[in-house]
């Protein structure tokens, strides 16, 4: 019996160790940034594309890109997702430029550049802080496009600062919930400190709403999207494409630019 208490005393002081480790360091498995400034290219600097500086809420320096929308037009606030940084999203932002539309591709603290290390509640503050920014300046005429790990950060910004609509690029409807189903023999919901918890604040939210989710998609299944659109208030647009996962969403080409520009420019 001594020997084994013993062996089952072990095991659990294992156990203990790994669920400590995985608490102090679950931010490395959520956020993967890529700290490096990326380039712009001169034919997006020639049209008009350039980039700022600004300080978020507790003074970290943050780093965009932005074109001033022309009058009358909204400006797209981009919040990417968990990796890499603006440079990624060109496709996203040349696109946008062309339909007239502002735009302001933000890179969180941590990515592309800008200072401080990312957590929930530094994103928040970034998200928040951009949108301060815009305002100031009188660009007060605000769409919130999220992809990913973005899509959190939206949500949870159209409940501070509403804006005028809100596109959600393969959302999930939490992110204990995507980590149950990627690590099903961890107490995920119990050890996780960054929540996103999209679910519980979508129906708070009064924007006008799209989502556009890619069927075959593993990473976040396409049942995460379907939740947050059943419990968000209308109006709103469901858009399942088929033949697309989590990462090729946008390189269907029309099926994903057409259902966005109508919602954007109808």
């Amino acid at each position: 019996m001594k020997a084994l208490f013993g062996g089952l005393l072990g095991v659990l002081l294992v156990l203990g160790l790994g669920l400590a480790s995985l608490f102090v360091l679950q931010r490395r498995l959520i956020y993967f940034p890529d700290p490096s400034v990326p380039g712009l290219p001169s034919v997006d600097r020639e049209a008009g594309l350039k980039e700022v500086f600004f300080d978020s809420g507790d003074g970290v320096q943050l780093r965009a890109w932005h074109n001033p929308a022309l009058p009358g037009a909204a400006t797209v606030l981009i919040l990417h997702g968990n990796g890499g940084h603006r440079g990624g999203r060109l496709d996203l932002i040349r696109h946008l430029l062309g339909l007239q539309l502002g735009v302001f591709a933000l890179d969180y603290r941590g990515y592309g550049g800008s200072a401080g290390t990312p957590s929930e509640s530094g994103l928040y503050t970034d998200a928040k802080a951009a949108v301060d920014w815009l305002e100031s300046r009188g660009f007060d005429r605000l769409v919130y496009f999220g992809e990913s790990l973005g899509t959190g950060v939206a949500v949870e910004l159209a409940l501070r600062r509403p804006p005028s609509k809100l596109v959600l690029q393969a959302p999930f409807d939490s992110l204990a919930a995507v980590g149950a189903r990627a690590y099903p023999f961890l107490p995920v919901d119990w050890i996780l400190r960054d929540r996103f918890a999209s679910l519980e604040k979508i129906d708070r939210v009064e924007a006008s709403l799209l989502i556009l989710h890619g069927v075959d998609d593993r990473i976040v299944p396409i049942a995460h999207g379907r939740r947050l659109f059943d419990q968000a208030r209308e109006p709103k647009r469901f858009i399942a494409i088929e033949g697309a996962g989590h990462n090729d969403l946008r390189l269907v080409g029309d099926r994903f630019f057409n259902p966005l520009d109508d919602f954007l420019v109808p």
